[in-house]
């Protein structure tokens, strides 16, 4: 029998490879910033077509590569990093394993043209599938521009599982948000099919985050700061207020590196603990920096999860840092760390001299005699003997009913009973049920919205609204502008990102459409293009829907219900909730 084991070849061990470090165009626009960075760049720019696809391009002034060193760097395990074991240990790059490059170069066609900031001439390489093409002397600006063309040309299934360029580009955005986040002191520029995304200017960490997300979460960032000499802890946190259903802006970072992690996500949580709505996440940017002994980032190819020596500590840290920052900034009640309470009660507060306090007068009747007899009260005879014949007849007839309502409509022979927490009782035929009007108020309403058509009304409003995009919201606003013009928007994007709003659907209340559109934009994440109209149903339903503490009055609860009957009685909305439920009235009785 034949040996069956092989050696791959190198192109092929290279694109198995490719699949743990280029998992989209994204993996490829983290890779090639962070090289960037670790190159001493000040200056970097992100050029992309069609969401990565076709290009994906970064051009930065760092130190430049040899000609030697730009032939090697696309070498699988060839980097300038680290040397030894040991180094693993006491990272302070951003990359290590020199994979990146030669993964990348296995599955597109990729053109590097470098020079050193000391050499006269550059170089240009070309490799395409793994395979050097050429390599040859070339005149180029200092630094390193390096050009990824056709993502997975040589790997037509990958390419095939990209999804829509709409998602594509935002995890795009999301990697060159991280990595703009964890270095405010440098300039990037994003531009997407020759437009202009991100034009970001080096500052304090503050002007990058109102850069990237917009003027209008600067008032609702608190500051945190702690040093302990061993960890430092800085960054900001939203108030109430910026908190979202999805997790929106949540970023960690240690020594300037992206990181995840649930675990240190719980302590932000317990921070805010009885400060927001159930279901809603807060928004934070923390940056924690430490030795790097302490930690370790060697985990996985991605590099987006850490391994810290004492993690107990940090979540400790993170937690008692923000709770002491909501108290001092007066979003939370503060903690004096310094105050025994056992002392407070030998040593009372003293009163304060130049505050008067005005006793009130005491009104004596020094002529009251509680012993003299009392003067009977006069009451009127007839009124007295009418409430006498009240009573008598009172005490044989039978209790009446109490009626919460107005006379029932004979239209419903069910009865129905409002509960104080804002749920019904019905009885329906021979079953007792409890029903959320809420849930199925939303349930009335999606199917009456089926039966409309497309094209929607729409109202002029007397005063235009102003709504301030960030570039993400923007990118956003683009992707579905085909479709507002039939759903009754009228919409201006004005200079300085600032979108004018002059009509909206009949259907939405003046009041309602700037929620309305920042739920819309928070929800479309990650979402398609052609996913947009259910999407927008959903959260015209949500808005519009009342709560079941909404409904006071029987005649409209009758009219909700016949709606309600003639769909069926569905007991689950289309998210999965129920919307009633029988009361067990055998079993009550029983308890009787």
């Amino acid at each position: 029998m034949s040996d069956i084991i092989q050696l791959l070849p190198d192109h092929v061990a290279n694109q198995i490879a490719a699949g743990e470090v280029v998992q989209r165009p994204a993996s490829i626009v983290k890779e090639l910033l962070e090289n960037s960075i670790d190159a001493g760049a000040t200056k970097i720019e992100l050029i992309v077509e069609e969401a990565g696809r076709n290009l994906v391009k970064v051009v930065d002034n760092g130190a430049g590569m040899s000609e030697t060193d730009a032939r090697m760097a696309f070498e699988r395990h060839a980097t300038s990093k680290i040397r030894n074991t040991e180094d693993i240990f006491h990272i302070a790059t951003k990359g290590f394993r020199g994979e990146a490059l030669a993964s990348i170069a296995a599955v597109a066609q990729v053109e590097l043209k470098t020079k050193k900031n000391d050499a006269e001439i550059g170089s240009i390489i070309y490799i395409e599938g793994g395979e050097l093409q050429f390599q040859e002397p070339v005149q180029t600006a200092e630094g390193s521009t390096f050009s990824v063309k056709n993502l997975f040309y040589n790997v037509p299934a990958r390419r095939k599982f990209l999804k829509s360029n709409n998602i594509e580009f935002r995890h795009i955005i999301d990697e060159f948000q991280r990595v703009a986040l964890a270095h405010d002191g440098l300039e990037f520029s994003l531009y997407h099919n020759d437009e202009v995304i991100f034009n970001l200017r080096k500052g304090s960490q503050m002007q990058r985050i109102v850069d990237i997300f917009g003027r209008k979460l600067q008032p609702l960032l608190v500051p945190i700061k702690e040093d302990l000499g061993w960890v430092n802890l800085h960054g900001f946190v939203g108030k109430p207020e910026a908190a979202k259903k999805t997790r929106g802006e949540q970023f960690f970072f240690v020594n300037g590196r992206y990181f995840r992690s649930p675990y240190l996500n719980r302590a932000v949580q317990e921070a805010f603990e009885g400060l927001l709505m159930s279901g809603y996440s807060p928004s934070f940017f923390l940056y924690l920096e430490l030795d790097p002994e302490k930690i370790d980032i060697n985990i996985h190819p991605q590099k987006t999860e850490v391994k810290f020596e004492d993690e107990n500590l940090i979540f400790a840290l993170i937690r008692s840092t923000i709770k002491k920052s909501l108290g001092i900034y007066n979003v939370a009640p503060s903690l004096d760390f310094d105050r025994n309470e056992q002392m407070d009660s030998f040593f009372p507060p003293k009163p304060d001299a130049a505050r008067s306090y005005n006793a009130s007068n005491i009104n004596v009747d020094r002529n009251y005699n509680p012993f003299a007899e009392a003067t009977p009260s006069k009451i009127n005879d007839t009124a007295m003997v009418n409430f006498t014949e009240m009573y008598q007849q009172n005490i044989s007839a039978e209790p009446s009913k109490i009626n919460l309502f107005d006379d029932e409509d004979d239209d419903l022979d069910e009865d129905l009973l409002r509960l104080p927490n804002g749920y019904w009782i019905f009885n329906k035929e021979d079953k007792t049920l409890l029903l959320d009007l809420g849930r199925i108020h939303q349930i009335v309403l999606a199917e009456n919205r089926k039966e409309k058509t497309k094209s929607r009304k729409s109202q002029s409003l007397l005063f235009s609204l102003e709504y301030h995009l960030n570039e993400i919201e923007k990118n956003k606003y683009r992707s579905i502008k085909k479709y507002l013009p039939d759903l009754g928007f009228d919409m201006v994007l004005a200079e300085d990102n600032v979108l004018r709003i002059n009509a909206v659907p009949e259907d939405l209340k003046e009041s309602q459409v700037i929620k309305f559109l920042e739920n819309l934009f928070e929800i479309l994440e990650y979402k398609t293009e052609e996913e947009f109209l259910e999407s927008y149903n959903n959260q015209w339903i949500r808005v519009n829907a009342k709560s079941k503490y909404d409904f006071l009055y029987k005649p409209e609860v009758e009219e909700l219900l016949k709606d309600f009957i003639k769909l069926g009685f569905p007991e689950y909305t289309p998210t999965g909730n129920r919307t009633f439920l029988e009361i067990p009235v055998n079993e009550l009785i029983n308890k009787f």
